[in-house]
């Protein structure tokens, strides 16, 4: 019986019906992707028009101290999924709220390698790395691979104007003085080849969430 079944035209016409649908659905799906983000895509008044024409955008080196008391680099990170933000360990409005919702990264990388979280302070006079340590154990966002990085108030800045582009440029000033201050609830996805990927509202569960997604994306797919 079992072999007649087998060689029934009908069940091989069924099989053959069933195999051009599945091909078809998989034909009409469309492969996720994140895109390249490149400076003059972005809102002019997030960029420095020096900068406007870069078609080949990459982040800038850096030299910062993390919160364990270590001078880090672009080298040290060289290759690695990074997620990038701007906060000050004293901010009671924005700040806490990132810092909270971005412990869900953590989570749910637990186990996966190959990816940093770089929370820039944007008082780093006040912001000493045993203030940021201190921080970090109170907000539960002590991670080997997140680090509160402070340093040179111009190279901070320098980083979140020219390098993430990830605040407005309307402050006094603008060029990392006394009068300067930055304060952005972006957060900025960049991929292992240093290029900008995608912009996200710190503050937004929802929008963390999709960090998340598209952060474990760039990890499998290594793009």
């Amino acid at each position: 019986m079992k072999n007649n079944v087998l060689r029934s035209p009908l069940t091989w016409l069924l099989v053959v019906f069933v195999i051009g649908v599945t091909i078809g659905i998989v034909e009409l799906t469309p492969e996720r992707s994140l895109p390249v983000i490149q400076p003059h895509e972005l809102n002019p008044a997030l960029v420095d028009p020096a900068l406007w024409s870069n078609e080949d955008h990459r982040i800038l080196d850096f030299e910062l101290v993390n919160h364990l008391g270590d001078t880090v680099t672009l080298r040290d990170v060289q290759g690695e999924v990074l997620i990038s933000d701007f906060f000050f360990s004293r901010c009671a409005t924005i700040c806490p709220i990132m810092t909270s919702n971005l412990r869900a990264l953590p989570q749910a990388l637990e186990g996966k390698t190959g990816w940093h979280i770089l929370s820039h302070s944007v008082t780093p006079a006040a912001d000493t790395p045993e203030v940021l340590a201190s921080y970090a154990g109170q907000m539960g966002a002590s991670h080997p691979n997140w680090w509160f990085l402070t340093g040179a108030k111009k190279e901070i800045y320098r980083l979140a104007r020219t390098s993430y582009f990830a605040c407005y440029d309307e402050a006094q000033g603008g060029d990392g003085g006394l009068q300067d201050f930055v304060h952005t609830e972006n957060v900025v996805l960049v991929d292992a080849k240093g290029r900008l990927r995608g912009f996200y509202d710190g503050t937004s569960e929802e929008a963390i969430n999709q960090l998340v997604a598209d952060v474990e994306f760039l990890l499998e797919k290594k793009d």
